[in-house]
């Protein structure tokens, strides 16, 4: 069986060609799974719904976005020019891992080609995330009773505040989040479990201290999981601050992946951060994602 992968050309928005965020990856990715023979054909989402967005943003901001009304603060926290193309970049990424949730849940496994803005919040955007993709998914499999108990599982070298405060108080949904110390947002969220890196972390203890915390994930009753799968833990990535090679990404998206799809549980896999100064690895890196989930179905 063919891994389900979700991808839109409207994945990619101009923001300008010297931008710090490497827009143009989303597509790259999307050619490189094709010419590796990953996958041979791919998903297209719509762009999500008002309704489905109510789930896990307020109206006034998810009308902003649209209208482009959002106050100049707000548009320089997102960091991310408010244009025609960004909105629509952002609902079809949101519509994208809504429809890999709901293809993971009848194939066992399923990927965005982007997705796992994670530092959206209800009423706000923040660090490239305008649209919280997964929160939005999760609220969605929820209040559609396509799942119980969901995992966010965020290996972004970034904490997932976003999620982290969306759903702070709602015990259907677990946050975990393994991220640098030291990292971007300097006020961290809590999550349900936070685990603090300290700089310069390599593979061996990286990939221990991911087998520790896995293994107490799995005493607990989850019957879905999203998976973040930043690359920014990567030792040349320009914002992270570990020192995780090539080999040590591969081995945690296969780790993660095996434990809960041995497990029958559908896990649903989004891109997350990646800033790498070689653009090349940097896609090679973010296909380890689907390569994972590939190899398994």
């Amino acid at each position: 069986m063919e891994l389900p992968v979700v991808n839109h050309e409207d994945y990619f928005a101009k923001i300008g060609d010297d931008h710090k965020f490497p827009i143009n990856k989303f597509g790259e990715l999307a050619d490189y799974l094709i010419k590796n023979k990953i996958v041979k054909n791919f998903h297209k989402p719509y762009p999500c719904s008002d309704e489905t967005l109510k789930r896990a943003h307020s109206e006034k901001y998810i009308k902003d976005i649209k209208n482009k009304t959002l106050d100049i603060n707000g548009v320089k926290k997102i960091g991310f020019p408010l244009v025609d193309s960004v909105v629509q970049r952002s609902l079809v990424a949101t519509g994208g891992t809504v429809l890999a949730a709901k293809l993971s849940i009848n194939n066992g496994l399923a990927c965005n080609t982007a997705g796992g803005s994670h530092h959206a919040n209800f009423d706000g955007g923040a660090g490239y995330c305008v649209f919280n993709d997964v929160a939005v998914a999760t609220q969605y499999l929820l209040d559609r009773e396509l799942a119980k108990r969901i995992l966010i599982i965020d290996l972004d070298v970034h904490q997932g505040n976003g999620n982290s405060d969306i759903f702070k108080n709602n015990k259907n949904v677990f946050t975990f989040s393994m991220h640098s110390k030291s990292n971007y947002p300097a006020k961290k969220s809590i999550s349900d479990l936070d685990v603090e890196l300290e700089d310069n972390i390599e593979d061996l203890e990286y990939i221990k201290l991911l087998k520790i915390y896995l293994s107490q994930l799995n005493k607990e009753n989850f019957d879905f999981v999203f998976y973040i799968a930043g690359v920014d833990i990567h030792f040349n990535d320009r914002l992270g601050k570990l020192k995780v090679s090539d080999e040590g990404i591969r081995s945690r998206d296969e780790i993660v992946i095996e434990n809960f799809f041995s497990k029958n549980i559908p896990l649903c896999g989004v891109l997350g951060g990646g800033y790498n100064k070689d653009f090349n690895k940097l896609v090679e890196l973010h296909s380890y994602l689907h390569q994972s989930c590939a190899k398994l179905l």
